[in-house]
């Protein structure tokens, strides 16, 4: 496993994340869980990247209680604030970063937190109250770093531009061979600005692991087939997806790579990516993951994966 250091933090992060989106506490059972955690820290993946929201607080419960017994400074730790808890609560006032902060250390059994990711951008709060309380949460020793999940150019700019309050050292934006958004103004002001890339969604939720086959039903025990993890995977199911992610296999065989490590390491030959977040259903998939870390592919394959996933017509 090779690591990468994390914006202008003192973090060292493991190019593959361990990410617990629809699956822990909810798609997956709690031993399949925790046997994927093990694996984690077996294969050397030290950043386990979680949210309130994922399960309302059951992920992060699950994994206070994996974690319990592992020493604290072995791990990197981020969780999240933004979308509806319990009766609704949610954003990033002053008072939600307070009770929410406090609860997320409760239920993942620590003092802190090593990155502490606002999971979208609050418009009805203003940024300086958002900002003055992330960086008293810094300042309490509950929190090391702050990061931003899907901020906009403007509004990753203005929180550069406010004085006197913490500053952000990671965006966790969604980023694979089939979505290239960031590349055009998110990744370039974050390079310029001490801020790394932890991006979720390499595999487009799966579908760039190339185990979903043109005109074949879904398998059984695919993500896609499971009504607990598939959401927002339609557009990644689309036919002509399929058929452009089927033509890339042979990409990855001239590589000497699987289909899932060709574009986890597409994702990572970007040097502003710090690490790539993939969820597993099971501990094998990790295995398999892990190995895309410091792969080297001849950039003329990567070329040629683009032109096919430029072709795909738009939805």
């Amino acid at each position: 496993m090779q690591y990468r250091q994390l914006g202008d933090s003192d973090l060292k992060v493991s190019e593959i994340a361990l990410g617990t989106w629809l699956t822990f506490g909810v798609g997956i059972e709690r031993d399949q869980a925790i046997a994927s955690i093990d694996k984690a820290f077996d294969l050397g993946i030290n950043f386990i990247d979680t949210a309130n929201v994922y399960g309302v607080g059951a992920a992060e419960s699950l994994l206070g209680e994996a974690l319990k017994d592992r020493q604290r400074d072995n791990y990197i730790l981020g969780t999240k604030v933004f979308f509806p808890m319990e009766g609704g609560e949610h954003g990033l006032s002053k008072a939600q970063i307070e009770k929410q902060l406090d609860a997320s250390l409760k239920r993942l059994g620590t003092d802190y937190i090593d990155l502490y990711q606002c999971h979208r951008y609050d418009k009805n709060t203003p940024l300086e109250e958002t900002m003055e309380a992330l960086s008293a949460a810094v300042t309490s020793g509950k929190v090391r770093y702050l990061g931003f999940s899907e901020w906009s150019p403007a509004n990753i700019q203005a929180s550069l531009d406010l004085p006197g309050v913490e500053k952000f050292v990671s965006s966790q934006p969604q980023y694979s061979l089939l979505w290239r958004r960031p590349e055009e103004k998110v990744i370039p002001l974050c390079a310029a600005n001490g801020i790394s890339q932890v991006v979720w969604s390499p595999l487009a939720q799966g579908v760039l692991s190339g185990k979903y086959v043109p005109g074949q039903p879904l398998p059984g025990d695919s993500r896609a087939a499971q009504d607990t993890m598939n959401r927002q995977m339609g557009h990644w199911l689309r036919p002509e997806v399929i058929e452009a992610v089927h033509a890339m296999k042979p990409l990855a065989e001239a590589a000497g790579v699987t289909l899932a490590q060709f574009c986890l390491a597409w994702v990572l030959r970007e040097p502003n990516v710090a690490a790539a977040i993939v969820g597993v259903s099971r501990p094998e998939q990790l295995e398999q993951n892990a190995a895309a870390s410091g792969l080297v592919i001849d950039p003329a394959l990567f070329a040629k994966a683009e032109a096919l996933a430029e072709e795909i017509p738009a939805a």
